[in-house]
């Protein structure tokens, strides 16, 4: 990728152009400083590489289940390589994982015999209308 405005970033990180000032207020990515376009007198602020290295960097870490404070932990650790860290920012990230895991399974379940129970043909109120109302 060659040099390129904010919304060229945005469009090769596939986020918009909001997302990336987002992070840029977050600090989790640099603000580069407005450059000169030759003679027009036009500055804007230009991004390479580097830039969509990182915006994709969150990104995948976002799609991991990391928050934005963990993100900037983990690009944090990346300058000084504690591993030690990151292995242990990982692991607490794949024990949240297995415990949504474990509630979306428990849910499923439960679902799965309100609707075995729904289609029993027996009077009466549907029964996954009733779980639902006694909320």
């Amino acid at each position: 990728m060659r040099e390129t405005t904010v919304a060229g970033l945005a469009r090769e990180g596939g986020v918009g152009v909001e997302m990336v000032r987002y992070y840029q207020r977050r600090g989790l990515m640099r603000v580069p400083d407005r450059a000169g376009s030759a003679g027009h007198g036009v500055h804007v602020r230009r991004y390479g590489e580097e830039d969509l290295h990182r915006l994709r960097f969150i990104r995948q870490a976002q799609t991991a289940g990391f928050t934005l404070g963990e993100i900037a932990e983990l690009v944090a650790l990346d300058s000084t390589e504690d591993r030690p860290r990151a292995r242990e920012l990982a692991r607490g990230r794949i024990a949240a994982l297995d415990a949504r895991i474990a509630e979306l399974e428990a849910a499923r379940d439960a679902l799965a015999r309100l609707a075995a129970e729904c289609g029993a043909g027996t009077s009466g109120p549907c029964p996954i209308l009733a779980a639902f109302d006694r909320g």
